[in-house]
Formats: structure tokens, C-alpha cells, sequence
């Protein structure tokens, strides 16, 4: 077990949230919410994080959020790309606000003059192997019938925090440029090597020495590779689904052929993806080769030819 006193408990977090949502940890998140805002806070003891710890999204808590300045400020970490994220964002800032309305001294929400609450501020930091643009914003009205006018809306902007996206934020918040490198190093020698655990013993190590983030990954080592593993299985996951809807032509597959360009029909468009997962080291040559009902020479055969 790692000495920080943060992980005298066990964890079930994703790695980011393990470093930006750390009660002992909190000038992290602070310099992560200036650098987010154009900010300068300089004491991290104003922020009061109000994480809901059942908050869970593939049995693990991969949320934080905090209070600052009267604002929610809910920042969800993504290793596979969702759209639907506003209808996380919905159920949890409901969650959130059912807490403060609750607990606050100050809210009374059945007062017949107008009570203030904090303001909601929605962000997903992506860093999965999908390309995307540095900045999106995914609106909760997109999932509903164009034909009908929604009385709700939740914007969240997804920012991409790979490795060379949002290089500004990423050398204004220290720390998150730290983690951005190290998860980049940890997926470049995992294909080197084939194994995850010296891939991230490797990324470690090539941390430059004034990394603020390597002390705290060294300390503890066992927790940050159990939480990276899960996060690269739950991202393999998605990706084997989104193979076999491609392969089986159903209408997710088709769509997703479509949205990226893939002209050559379904089952060329979910061969190009599959590809696509193999190169990225998702999925084996065993597994792809399988979702295509190929042999692995057939399928290595056709890969060479494209």
C-alpha cells in the first residue's frame, strides 16, 4: 500500500479522480479549476468538495465536484467518448442540489421569495483513444425529438486532455499536464512491452523529476496501476461493443461507419474499425478476427493488404 494518507481506505476511483478529487490533495484541484476558469485562487482551503460517493458509473466513482466561489462545479473524467453525458451530468447535479437544499442553513425552497443556489458548471475531461476535437459541447437536448421543445437543458463542455490537445491548459495546470504525459507514456509502452503493469511502471519513471504528480504516483504505486488497468479494461470494453455492433451491422454500427467516413459499406466499415482497435492495442488480433468470423491469418492477411 502506498504511504499518502489519502489511501489509507480502499479506492474504487479512476485515477483522475484519485489526484484531482483528493481532500489532501486539494491545491491540485484548485490550480486544475483556475487554469479551467482564468482564475488565480491561491488557498485551496476554499474549495469544500461535496463529492456524492454512490455516485458510480462502471462500479467505479469517477466524479468530482466541488464548491467554489457559489458555484457547483462538476468535473467527470472519461476514458471512452459518450455523448450522453448532460443525462449524467442531469441525474447528478439533481443529486447534488437535493444535498445542498437539504443541508444548507441559507436554502429554503419552500420560501415565497426567490432563493439563490449555486451555479452549475459541467465538465468531462476525455482522454480516450478516440479522436476528438479539444473542446465540445454535448447538450442533453440532442438526445430528445427535434419535433418537441425541451424545458430542460444541460451543456457540458468535453475537453480532450490527451497528450498535445489544450497544450495552454495543460502547462497552466501542472498537474494535469503531469497526468496527461504519464497516461500518453503508459499507452506508448504498453505497446512496446504488451504488458500494462511495466507499461505504467515505465511511464512512471520517465516523469521528469520536478513532476509534482511523481512523488504521489511512487507512493503509491499499487493503487495507481489497479486503478489505470480498470480504466483501460472499461475502455477495451466499450470498444469490443462498439466492434460487434459494427460487425453485426446493427443500426449503432452503421451510424458510427457513417459518422466516420467509412464508404466501403458495413462490414468494410466495421473491419476498418476493427483495425482501428488493434492498432490503438483494445483489442487482440484474436478478438477482431473473431468479431469478423475470420481466422487470424485471414484477418492479419487483409490487414497487410489495406
Amino acid at each position: 500500500m502506498g504511504t499518502d494518507s489519502a489511501v489509507n481506505r480502499e479506492y474504487k476511483d479512476r485515477l483522475f479522480k484519485f489526484i484531482f478529487g483528493n481532500p489532501d490533495k486539494k491545491e491540485w484541484t484548485l490550480s486544475l479549476y483556475n487554469a479551467i476558469n482564468g482564475s488565480n485562487y491561491t488557498d485551496p482551503d476554499e474549495i469544500f468538495l461535496n463529492t456524492i460517493e454512490n455516485a458510480v458509473y462502471m462500479g467505479m466513482k469517477n466524479d468530482v465536484s466541488f464548491l467554489i466561489s457559489d458555484t457547483f462545479n462538476l468535473y467527470e473524467h472519461q476514458s471512452s467518448f459518450n455523448p450522453n453525458m448532460p443525462m449524467r451530468f442531469l441525474i447528478y447535479a439533481g443529486m447534488l442540489y437535493d444535498k445542498y437544499t437539504e443541508s444548507s442553513d441559507d436554502y429554503h425552497k419552500y420560501s415565497c421569495r426567490l432563493q439563490k443556489a449555486p451555479t452549475p458548471k459541467c465538465i468531462c475531461f476525455y482522454n480516450g483513444t478516440r479522436e476528438t476535437e479539444d473542446r465540445i459541447i454535448l447538450r442533453l437536448s440532442d438526445s430528445f425529438n427535434p419535433a418537441t421543445v425541451s424545458d430542460i437543458e444541460v451543456n457540458v463542455t468535453m475537453i480532450n486532455i490527451n497528450y498535445g490537445h489544450n497544450v495552454d491548459l495543460l502547462n497552466i495546470c501542472k498537474p494535469l499536464g503531469d497526468y496527461s504525459y504519464f497516461v500518453e507514456q503508459a499507452r506508448i509502452n504498453k505497446k512496446k512491452t504488451g504488458s500494462l503493469e511495466k507499461a505504467i511502471d515505465a511511464a512512471i519513471s520517465i516523469l521528469p523529476e520536478n513532476s509534482i504528480i511523481k512523488p504521489f504516483l511512487i507512493a503509491n504505486r499499487a493503487e495507481v496501476k489497479s486503478m489505470f488497468i480498470t480504466e483501460y479494461d472499461e475502455e477495451r470494453a466499450f470498444a469490443e461493443q462498439r466492434a460487434e455492433a459494427i460487425a453485426e451491422g446493427r443500426a449503432e454500427g452503421r451510424a458510427e461507419g457513417r459518422a466516420e467516413g467509412r464508404a466501403e459499406g458495413r462490414a468494410e466499415g466495421g473491419f476498418l474499425m476493427l483495425i482501428k482497435l488493434v492498432r490503438e492495442g483494445l483489442l487482440t488480433i484474436s478478438q477482431a478476427a473473431e468479431s469478423m468470423n475470420m481466422t487470424v491469418p485471414e484477418f492479419e492477411a487483409k490487414m497487410e493488404a489495406i
